[in-house]
């Protein structure tokens, strides 16, 4: 089966709808989900999205909050773009129908978080990400020209050099996607196609993602030629909910921009002592030392006080966590909550212009998916839903700009068909699914060293090369594709790895401690196949 389709967008977090309602008005749009349409980190961000609205607040003050976290990796320009559009991006968010908290006056009510300077952080209580998912996803289905394909998974791109055998630049002219349910694989021919795909959480044994979070966009981008970086700085969010019925329940880091104060068990303050921004420093060095208290104390958990806040402004501003945790037996208004560092967001990716363009033609990436240069080697907190959605314009922008739907669509090839099913089909996954996610978390997580991440190399290259004769020689399926890509992206993020000899934010290592800026101040860049 062959669909035709002006621009295929993958994947339905902020980003892809983003990039889908500004592009409806003009263009056909295609967009292809794995799983039903809500299913993305979008739906599970809990703090918000910064912008400058305050009255105290000046663009320059979020460029250098984003730089400071950024660990000199960040691009000034692609930072300061990113910031001066993000009031113009908060309005197409209201104008799609997300509604943003606001004070008595009609203002937003505007949070802080770690590395924030000012308060700038939009929020929807302690769902931001779900209204906002709500939102946009009632707004897309208004529009005719929008075709909505759930449970559809993409599986390669489509290029002229690998797929047509034609030479000069690289293009991407679609992408073939498994439809789940109906167990075919559909050939989707597009002028444009827009990776919006998201995260590469689950390669990690703990994490906040949802299970989708499996890397899908940067593989394919890789395997089609194009060009990814910076995966080694991935970012593990310091206060992931320590429970074992939690399910990596996230406690945001919205609490402690409200005075949450982080603790040992024994009571003692430990961030007062490292940074001037106590617990609210930037992410890295809070799960950092978060990860040096465990292992000085031999404690599972740290603790994260709210208790000295009123109890009525935490339940009315948290009402989420507050529930959450109240169903585990922890009231957080007169008991410190239980927290542990886990995988959150991937700073790194396939790499972008200040247009969304990729180093392939007509292929463009925007949100997780992305390295645009705007969160250098940490991200500051709440700027990745801003980026979503500043970038998603911008893509939207430039595919408008230079669309031609006069050029003829080429003759895609057919997808080689496997129908070979192995009895122990679901076992083989789940055991190689488990193996790549407990030694990424113990030789490539929080603290890293040569020794470990030569470990690490040695195991995921044997399995993907299982992977490899597997995937070519059995059934296709969604569970199938997510092994295969999980794979190459904990590949990825160890070559990275090994090939940054310091320690620069959320990148540490015990042999190389120090940061180097005259041998590693640039990207860690990888060519694609």
């Amino acid at each position: 089966m062959i669909l035709d389709t002006d621009v295929l967008v993958l994947g339905s977090g902020i980003a892809g709808l983003s990039t889908a309602l500004s592009l409806a008005e003009t263009c056909e749009v295609t967009l292809a989900t794995k799983r039903e349409a809500f299913e993305a980190n979008t739906h599970y961000a809990q703090g918000g999205i910064s912008s400058v609205l305050g009255a105290d607040d000046a663009f320059e003050l979020h460029v250098e909050d984003t730089l400071v976290a950024g660990a000199g990796l960040c691009k000034p320009d692609t930072v300061q773009l990113c910031v001066e559009r993000g009031p113009a991006a908060v309005r197409a968010l209201v104008e799609w129908g997300v509604a943003f908290d606001r004070g008595g006056d009609g203002t937003f009510d505007l949070g802080r978080e770690g590395g924030h300077s000012r308060r700038r952080v939009l929020h929807a209580g302690d769902i931001t990400g779900r209204e906002v998912e709500k939102a946009l996803l009632a707004a897309l289905g208004a529009h005719p020209n929008v075709r909505l394909l759930p449970y559809h998974h993409g599986v390669d791109l489509i290029t002229s050099h690998r797929h047509l055998g034609t030479g000069g630049p690289r293009r991407c002219v679609g992408a073939y996607v498994l439809d789940a349910e109906g167990r075919r694989v559909v050939t989707v021919r597009a002028r444009a196609t827009v990776l919006a795909t998201g995260g590469a959480g689950k390669v990690y044994r703990y994490t906040t993602n949802p299970d989708v979070a499996t890397g899908d966009g940067v593989a394919m981008a890789y395997r089609a030629g194009a060009r990814v970086a910076n995966l080694e700085f991935f970012q593990f969010h310091p206060t992931c909910l320590y429970h074992p019925l939690g399910n990596s329940f996230l406690i945001s880091e919205a609490l402690r921009g409200e005075g949450g104060i982080l603790r040992t068990r024994a009571g003692r303050p430990f961030m007062d002592e490292v940074h001037p921004l106590k617990s609210l420093a930037p992410r890295d060095i809070v799960a950092r030392n978060i990860d040096r208290v465990l292992k000085e104390t031999g404690d599972d958990f740290v603790l994260l006080d709210m208790t000295h806040l009123p109890g009525d402004f935490l339940a009315e501003r948290f009402p989420n966590i507050h529930e959450r945790c109240l169903q585990l037996g922890i009231d957080m208004r007169r008991d410190p909550i239980p927290v542990v560092p886990a995988a959150h967001y991937m700073c790194g990716g396939v790499v972008t212009d200040h247009r969304a363009r990729t180093s392939i033609g007509d292929l463009y990436a925007v949100g997780e998916v992305a390295c645009t240069g705007l969160h250098g080697a940490n991200r500051l907190a709440s700027n990745s839903l801003l980026e979503g959605v500043v970038f998603a314009r911008i893509a939207a922008e430039e595919i408008r700009d230079r669309m031609d739907r006069s050029a003829p669509r080429p003759d895609l090839p057919a997808w080689e068909s496997v129908t070979v099913r192995a009895p122990d089909e679901g076992v083989i996954i789940a055991q190689n699914w488990k193996e790549i996610r407990t030694f990424m978390w113990n030789y490539v997580g929080i603290v890293r060293s040569d020794t470990r991440l030569a470990r690490a190399r040695r195991r995921v290259e044997m399995l993907r090369e299982e992977i490899h004769e597997y995937y070519w020689n059995h059934h296709l399926t969604s569970d199938l594709l997510e092994l295969r890509n999980l794979a190459l992206v904990a590949e990825l993020i160890i070559r990275c790895a090994r090939l940054r000899k310091e320690s620069r934010g959320l990148h540490f290592t015990t042999d190389y401690p120090e940061r180097s800026d005259a041998r590693f101040g640039s990207d860690t860049i990888l060519e694609g196949l």
